[in-house]
């Protein structure tokens, strides 16, 4: 009678891996509840630590001027969103803003509606430049609009003789003064604005071609959307908007002074859009977001200024939030 041994594995031979685990199980990043709802968080906390330890901080007319401050800023930042869903950039929109300031003065003399309409034109042409060259030249969306950057504001200069020059006229300066039912007028304009960018980004056949174009653009031009179309649309919303604050501000300090109106607003409306949740990269966007985290920066900064910190303390704290914006964002795009 044979007998047949049962194979044993040689010496040589390994044994067979054990599998993997999940990646979802051992990757250890944010919540997903501090992903999703973070930044309306962060500004319930502010809001609440000021509440009780910031004297007159809850006062109606401390919360007004908050609000009227941060309008400019959400504005913006709407553009800025859409613009960074195609995963672009747009460096130029305190330009547009000092360029549409620099046009006012000149033609307020033909009435107002004029005067705003060729202001927001020139928002348009500077978005229509920015859009040209990133959809058709191919320039990078930095490299692109760094030169509206600088030119625009030299532009803006020379139309303005380099000098500040005050508004008078009555009908403007309501814009950036008036009220309508006890609510500021440029509050008004910025949440008519936030509403609007979110219908065009959520039922709209243009909104879902962005958020397309910015998830993938080559797969996008393959199945037929009109990339560059739509990439060219989008910088001149984003023109548009930006004059459109740049508008509203001059209203506001009743001034056109293109030196300084709009600096650094580009960094600032970026942070919105980033501290929101839409990230740098793209095929997303996340309107009421940006409208949170312009808040958010804009609560903190007071909050700072009247804990008499240094504004050294508040560009830190902001510089923090932004590295852990960046973080979540990265976290959520990963899951």
């Amino acid at each position: 009678m044979t007998t047949h041994a049962t194979p044993t594995p040689s010496a040589t031979e390994a044994p067979a891996p054990s599998p993997a685990p999940p990646t979802s199980s051992v990757r250890r990043g944010a919540p997903a509840w501090l992903q999703e709802y973070g930044v309306y968080a962060a500004v319930a906390v502010l809001l609440l630590f000021n509440a009780f330890f910031t004297e007159h901080f809850l006062t109606v007319d401390n919360l007004r001027t908050q609000l009227i401050q941060v309008a400019p800023i959400v504005i913006v930042a709407l553009g800025m969103a859409l613009v960074i869903g195609t995963e672009g950039v747009d460096l130029s929109v305190g330009s547009a803003m000092a360029l549409a300031a620099a046009l006012l003065p000149l033609y307020l003399g033909y009435g107002l509606v004029p005067a705003l309409l060729i202001a927001l034109l020139a928002g348009a042409v500077v978005g229509a430049v920015n859009g040209a060259l990133v959809s058709v030249v191919g320039l990078q969306p930095i490299v692109a609009t760094l030169a509206l950057f600088v030119g625009g504001r030299g532009l803006a200069l020379v139309m303005a003789d380099g000098q500040l020059k005050q508004i008078v006229n009555p009908d403007l300066l309501s814009l950036g003064t008036g009220s309508l039912l006890g609510i500021p007028l440029v509050v008004l304009i910025a949440a008519v604005l936030a509403l609007a960018v979110a219908f065009l980004v959520h039922r709209t056949t243009f909104g879902r071609q962005v958020v397309a174009i910015g998830g993938n653009r080559s797969a996008a031009a393959l199945s037929g959307l009109p990339v560059k179309r739509v990439l060219t649309g989008v910088y001149v919303l984003c023109g548009v908007l930006a004059a459109l604050a740049g508008v509203l501000a001059t209203a506001r300090l009743t001034a056109s002074d293109p030196s300084s109106l709009g600096t650094l607003m580009e960094l600032s409306a970026i942070t919105a859009v980033v501290v929101g949740g839409t990230p740098l990269s793209g095929g997303s966007i996340r309107v009421l977001g940006t409208v949170a985290g312009a808040l958010l920066m804009q609560l903190l900064r007071a909050t700072l200024v009247k804990h008499d910190l240094p504004d050294s303390t508040a560009q830190m704290a902001q510089a923090a939030i932004i590295i852990a914006a960046v973080y979540v964002a990265r976290e959520r795009r990963s899951r």
